[in-house]
């Protein structure tokens, strides 16, 4: 079933394939999914609020470990629930706390860091992110993007770039070997680019996501898939956001 191909690691063919023989509990729906998703990001804006009020209230000690749990909390409960999917309806909406809590921090050191030369650094980032996020609900909708075989392919060999550059850089950087224009904040029309290519790779995958949940209610996967399915969107919306966090820290830089 070559339509069930997603640019998303965490929403495969073999992962909805597996699934099809569990389905005691009902069967799976695009609405279903969605509304999980509102409830995962319910708790995503909870843990964002609490640490970033702790940042505000002079307690950013006790904000730290916090961000930590919420980068490797999230990371370990994302792996959990890619490989025990039918675990999605518990550990989801840990997932969501978890990468709240590290949302909160990083945008609130963000915004104290850029807070005079770009004071709406924040509330642009979330507001680009939800707009793009919106939009591209829209353009699936109504078919203006349709998701093709080359659609697919072209995206997914870009994710497989993205994900090979990203490594590359974090194993020079391990032997002392700095690269100024990826470092957040840096101006160059090298770093932008960059920034600028990978914002609109992780937009087009909110579109593969989009026919991925679509593809699964029709094939009548089973219930626990909704939960499983809005946590593969809240991965596409966080990497999203921080990417376009870091896109507009680098314009900020610009003269």
């Amino acid at each position: 079933m070559q339509f069930l191909k997603s640019g998303n690691p965490t929403l495969t063919e073999k992962i909805f394939n597996t699934s099809l023989a569990d389905q005691q509990q009902g069967v799976m729906t695009a609405r279903g999914a969605m509304n999980k998703f509102g409830f995962l990001f319910l708790m995503v804006i909870a843990g964002a609020g609490f640490t970033w009020h702790l940042y505000y209230q002079g307690k950013a000690q006790t904000m730290m470990p916090l961000m930590l749990a919420g980068v490797f909390g999230g990371l370990v409960v994302a792996l959990i629930i890619t490989f025990k999917r039918s675990w999605a309806p518990f550990l989801a909406p840990l997932y969501g706390l978890l990468e709240g809590l590290f949302l909160g921090a990083i945008s609130a050191i963000m915004n104290e860091a850029f807070s005079a030369r770009y004071p709406g650094l924040i509330m642009q980032s979330v507001g680009l992110t939800l707009g793009v996020a919106v939009a591209m609900f829209l353009l699936y909708n109504f078919r203006i993007i349709r998701v093709t075989e080359r659609f697919r392919s072209v995206l997914f060999t870009s994710m497989i770039g993205i994900g090979i550059f990203y490594l590359a850089t974090w194993v020079v950087r391990m032997f002392g070997v700095q690269m100024d224009f990826m470092m957040v904040g840096n101006g160059s029309m090298l770093g932008i680019g960059i920034s600028l290519f990978v914002v609109v790779i992780a937009a087009l995958n909110l579109i593969m996501d989009f026919d991925m949940i679509e593809q699964g209610a029709q094939m009548g996967a089973p219930k626990y898939m909704e939960w499983y399915c809005a946590f593969a969107l809240m991965v596409t919306i966080v990497w999203l956001y921080i990417e376009i966090l870091k896109l507009l820290s680098r314009f900020s830089r610009r003269d």
